[in-house]
């Protein structure tokens, strides 16, 4: 083989390996370029997850303030209708402590009101020695029926006529204008034991209590409805 021949050959070989160097690296550059487009696609969906649950949790955060606004709202509007029916309650309790200051009024009726309160409070107590508290301007009108009380009295428990000793200390005087919150009574009286250890307060105005806290679902029924009742 002559020198032509060699070179011939050799520049073929060399041309074979220029061309499988050049398949290798388009094949290196392919395999290159989908790695990089998968790893790219990898990384474009986790920030698309990333993206949807902070969205996820924003739209969540917001929902929660809202229930939470709402709640809040629907409270305070609860709030202010109770307060609204309590006043409305309170307004017709007041009105009926008003009317109170007429029973005394009619000193017919009163005497006779006065008499059934002593009878009621000596049956609750059942002592045979009684003290007696009333309003100063009610003291002649309890003594006048104080005979009559212990007799009916007697004669309902079964007992011997009991004593009742009206007390000098006296119950405080009706409502004024003048001194509107200090202690006031709409009259009634109120006996205790000799050793004070039991106490029956029956005047006018613990009476109005009772019979207001007693009625108070059938009022606030009759007022509001089922719901508010």
């Amino acid at each position: 083989m002559n020198d032509a021949d060699v070179s011939k050959q050799i520049q073929q070989m060399v041309r074979f390996i220029r061309q499988e160097a050049e398949e290798k690296a388009n094949e290196i550059s392919v395999s290159a370029e989908e790695e990089f487009n998968i790893e790219k696609l990898q990384l474009v969906e986790a920030e698309k997850k990333k993206i949807r649950q902070e969205y996820e949790r924003k739209e969540k955060q917001v929902e929660v303030r809202k229930k939470i606004e709402y709640s809040m709202q629907l409270n305070a509007s609860r709030i202010k209708v109770l307060q609204a029916q309590d006043d409305l309650v309170n307004s017709m309790k007041d009105s009926a402590s008003k009317e109170l200051l007429s029973v005394s009024g009619d000193k017919n009726s009163y005497k006779h009101i006065l008499k059934n309160l002593i009878v009621q409070s000596l049956l609750r107590l059942k002592e045979p020695s009684v003290l007696l508290r009333c309003r100063k301007e009610d003291l002649n009108l309890v003594e006048s029926v104080l005979q009559s009380a212990k007799d009916e009295y007697s004669e309902k428990a079964k007992v011997h006529s009991p004593e009742i000793i009206v007390d000098k200390i006296y119950l405080p005087p009706a409502p004024s204008r003048h001194d509107a919150h200090g202690p006031s009574c709409s009259g009634g009286v109120v006996l205790a034991s000799r050793d004070g250890k039991i106490v029956f307060e029956n005047t006018l105005d613990a009476r109005l209590e009772v019979a207001f806290h007693k009625k108070l679902p059938e009022i606030r029924k009759s007022l509001f409805g089922q719901i508010a009742a």
